[in-house]
């Protein structure tokens, strides 16, 4: 079962009912960790409603104890994968988290759940705040 969500909480000063949330997730989904693995990937849509550039710093999630932004890129015929420090979504666009490309690495659970909170930052400021289920099987 994939669960897909609209969260979106407002940026700092955009409180207002009226205004469209200045970032949106869509197509949340987070894949079960394999059996003996301490680590899932997390994909997702990213929508910025604003006129300026929004700039993912960090995210964490209280199920586990790191959360850390990745991109596959392919070098000399191999796949690899590394750590990108930031996660920008220019004005008015879009940017999909994806196998295959820039994704979300969960490791190291803190306890067994159901659903996994995700919190995007940039430095200390909270941007988004994301709830899902996992992912009942691979795709």
């Amino acid at each position: 079962m994939r669960l897909y969500l609209a969260l979106a909480v407002v940026l700092v000063g955009a409180c207002s009912t009226e205004r469209e949330a200045p970032l949106v997730a869509t197509e949340v989904f987070v894949t079960r960790p394999m059996p003996g693995m301490k680590m899932s990937a997390a994909y997702l849509t990213l929508t910025n409603n604003t006129d300026d550039a929004i700039r993912i710093t960090r995210v964490a999630s209280p199920q586990y104890e790191s959360v850390q932004m990745h991109e596959s890129i392919v070098e000399d015929g191999v796949a690899r994968m590394r750590a990108i420090p930031a996660l920008e979504i220019p004005a008015r666009q879009t940017v999909a988290l994806q196998r295959g490309g820039k994704h979300l690495m969960l490791m190291r659970p803190t306890a067994p759940a159901e659903a996994v909170s995700l919190q995007f930052l940039d430095g200390d400021t909270l941007l988004l705040s994301v709830d899902a289920a996992f992912e009942s099987a691979p795709r």
